[in-house]
């Protein structure tokens, strides 16, 4: 029989003190090679990252339609040699499906063979997805990207966000996990959705429960197209109000942009170039919802409105994608301009709109750009900022700036906006040296201001004025009871075969 070892006192303690001493050296090596890392970060090179883009419902897969489309026409104009480079893969995948059996083998470098983009198209309709299957863009999907069913949601919140959210929760959940499996890095999540239809506000809401709950350490940012009061679906209003609370509890950083605003600013620009005044031609591609140049061929309805939430999200994730002297980290945006969690509604204005082709008048000087950035004409929104209370602002510009420029105009603008006293200095900026298809230089503002507050009063009033005349008092709270019936049956369905396998259950009281 062997005597037991037992090693002495003195001994034991002295491996502790090498045991406690490995383990401060690997601490310290691991904060030195940080340090590292975030010297050779802060470079002029585009911070590397992968954006997972999310469209819903009819509005939602529109607008991606454009996004998809003018992103391509944006690289092909920048990467003339057709190289996947890391810009490129920000948003889409270089697929090589000859080297794989039964699926798709990523190609991280080296030319162009197929892409793919990084995204994942969810409606409870077939129209539109369909016509994106059969249009040019076909090849930058496939079927394991796509969610759909035929019946809708009958402008339903309840419908969109209870039945469909349960019954294609699992899809859902399996098709994102397989879509960030792809990303290396995987930085934010995008979610498009209109909030007047019961697919883009129901189930589009509930696509960013899962979103939290399944990735909770990566940025949301949710691109909200809000109805305008001559809205033709009558339930807007209650869709819209109940899809505001799950906007509030789940997102990161909601971007509100208004129908209407939308309207007026094509309505403005067609004006412009059909007006037959000299100097009045808008250069080619210059227009800020034009999508000339872009895969897509003729122009569809809501197009030019649809362009100009394309240019948004471009102009968002530049600094990420291209190089420049002040790149912006996608996770600063909420780090910087939401001060309480709640309070995460970004109002986007976007300048300049169009550019003169006529070379004998003077480009707008970059003054005027900033000027125009925070004028109520240029905002995404019908609200005037100047008029309310700044908690924070973004300024994100492309082009040929320099950072004198950008901290000459904020010191300019400084005077005449009215900041929250202890949040006087809350700027946050980015540079990108790589302008917008058609421009020399554009500024995207991002501003968390309380005079979004008028279109939450005024989708209050237009849900009270609905509700005191009883139109479709019942519509949501009929589903609800529909989906309590429906659990019920399907609870007991479930014990009676339970019993049925085991019928000791049923003598037990189980």
């Amino acid at each position: 029989m062997l005597a037991k070892v037992v090693l002495p006192r003195w001994l034991m303690s002295e491996a502790y003190q090498w045991e406690y001493h490995y383990l401060k050296l690997e601490e310290l090596a691991n904060v030195y090679m940080g340090q590292l890392v975030s010297q050779f970060s802060m470079t002029d090179y585009p911070l590397s990252f992968h954006g997972l883009c999310s469209a819903v419902g009819q509005c939602g897969n529109q607008v991606g339609c454009r996004f998809w489309d003018l992103a391509l026409r944006e690289h092909s104009h920048v990467n003339k040699k057709g190289i996947y480079d890391e810009a490129l893969s920000s948003f889409f995948r270089n697929v090589d499906s000859r080297r794989s059996v039964g699926g798709s083998c990523d190609i991280t470098g080296g030319r162009i063979q197929s892409l793919k983009a990084r995204a994942v198209l969810v409606d409870m309709e077939e129209g539109v997805v369909n016509e994106i299957l059969q249009g040019p863009l076909r090849e930058l999907f496939d079927t394991t990207q796509l969610i759909t069913d035929v019946s809708g949601s009958g402008n339903n919140w309840a419908v969109g966000h209870w039945t469909y959210g349960s019954a294609y929760r699992e899809q859902i959940v399996d098709q994102l996990r397989r879509a960030a499996e792809h990303c290396d890095c995987l930085q934010c999540f995008f979610l498009i959705h209109s909030m007047g239809g019961g697919t883009g506000s129901g189930l589009g809401t509930c696509v960013l429960k899962l979103l939290e709950e399944e990735f909770p350490e990566v940025c949301r940012i949710v691109t909200s197209v809000y109805p305008s009061a001559e809205d033709d679906v009558v339930t807007s209003p209650y869709n819209s109000v109940l899809a505001m609370r799950e906007l509030t509890e789940h997102a990161d950083c909601v971007l509100p942009v208004e129908n209407q605003s939308l309207v007026d600013i094509v309505n403005k620009i067609k004006h412009m170039s059909h007006s037959g005044k000299p100097g009045s031609v808008i250069k080619k591609d210059s227009a800020i919802i034009s999508g000339q140049g872009g895969v897509s061929g003729a122009e569809k309805p809501f197009d030019a409105m649809n362009n100009i939430i394309a240019n948004l999200l471009l102009n968002i994730t530049s600094s990420a994608r291209f190089e420049g002297s002040l790149n912006m980290d996608l996770n600063e945006i909420a780090m910087n301009l939401v001060p309480f969690p709640r309070l995460h509604y970004l109002v986007p204005s976007l300048t300049p709109l169009y550019t003169l082709a006529d070379v004998n008048i003077p480009t707008r000087r970059l003054d005027q750009m900033f000027t125009d950035a925070f004028s109520k004409d240029h905002q995404l929104i019908r609200a005037d900022p100047k008029h309310s209370l700044y908690l924070a602002c973004a300024l994100m510009v492309r082009g040929n700036v320099q950072v004198s420029d950008l901290r000459r105009n904020i010191e300019r603008l400084k005077p005449m906006l009215p900041f929250v006293s202890w949040n006087q200095e809350g700027w946050k900026t980015g540079l990108c040296s790589v302008p917008p298809v058609g421009h020399s230089h554009s500024l995207l503002a991002l501003a968390n201001n309380t005079c979004v507050k008028s279109t939450f009063m005024e989708l209050r009033d237009r849900f009270t004025k609905l509700y005191r005349k009883k139109v479709h008092p019942n519509l949501q709270s009929q589903q609800s009871k529909t989906l309590l019936q429906n659990k019920c049956l399907r609870s007991r369905r479930l014990r009676v075969k339970r019993q049925q396998k085991d019928p000791f259950l049923f003598h037990s009281g189980q």
